[in-house]
């Protein structure tokens, strides 16, 4: 197995937040000795609180699950050398379709919504995602998380200021089409295929992707030849946002430095 040369790292936002989420990771592994781009999804453009205000928000409600791929695709093929990808949730699902693509040197998917073929059962993940899905409503207009659940889907077990703050910081609204867009072939990939290294994190705390549900995306990947490892961690799915983000971040470069 070729070990990771690459020096770039593209940063993949997941759904209902901003990609401001990763400003301090961004720092922190420049100061690594890699370049980072925390690149916003379609229509994401701006701080969090001026998407709230546009919220129902038709432009971005336009944006499809392709179209972020596309997106993503077009950022990463244009590097000088194929990047390592580091997504969280949704952006962890469109990190390992990167992978699967043969687009990335290395991916991190952090507490990731799972590829198409891994059914979610788990009644945590059901209660925090359905809702978001909207099935009997307009994809015309966005979805916004309220705060009650923003409390249980991304910051339960918080202090209440720790998640008012969060809330106010990150949350933005999403569009259905893009999560809708998870239960379709877009959000498929070839788990027999061989692969470059894939480190899959989950949280024992997680309510919107549950442990035992990474665990079971990591079970899927086949290749024997390539490298796919998983870690279990005390975290809820504010991963990005505790205080434990630097041991996080710390444990990921010593993972790439080990590959």
């Amino acid at each position: 197995m070729t070990k990771i040369k690459s020096k770039t790292i593209v940063f993949i936002t997941g759904a209902f937040v901003s990609h401001s989420c990763w400003e301090e990771w961004a720092t922190f592994f420049q100061y690594q000795g890699y370049t980072t781009l925390v690149p916003p999804w379609p229509a994401k453009d701006a701080d969090a609180e001026t998407l709230r205000c546009r919220h129902p928000d038709a432009a971005l409600a336009a944006v499809s699950l392709p179209d972020v791929i596309a997106h993503y695709t077009k950022i990463v093929q244009s590097l000088h050398e194929k990047p390592i990808v580091i997504g969280h949730s949704f952006g962890g699902l469109i990190a390992q379709i990167m992978l699967n693509k043969g687009f990335a040197a290395a991916c991190v998917a952090l507490h990731a919504v799972p590829p198409q073929g891994v059914i979610p059962y788990e009644f945590n993940f059901l209660k925090s995602n359905i809702g978001a899905l909207g099935f009997f409503t307009s994809s015309k207009k966005t979805f916004l998380m309220s705060f009650e659940k923003w409390q249980f889907v991304f910051t339960n077990g918080l202090p209440f200021d720790v998640q008012r703050k969060g809330y106010f910081d990150f949350s933005i609204p999403e569009s259905k089409r893009v999560l809708r867009g998870g239960l379709t072939s877009a959000a498929a990939v070839d788990f027999a295929k061989a692969h470059a290294p894939l480190l899959i994190v989950a949280g024992s705390q997680d309510h919107c992707i549950p442990s035992h549900l990474c665990k079971r995306v990591f079970k899927k990947y086949s290749h024997k030849e390539s490298v796919t490892d998983f870690v279990e961690k005390d975290r809820n799915h504010f991963v990005l946002g505790l205080p434990t983000w630097k041991a996080d971040a710390t444990h990921i470069v010593e993972w790439l430095r080990a590959h």
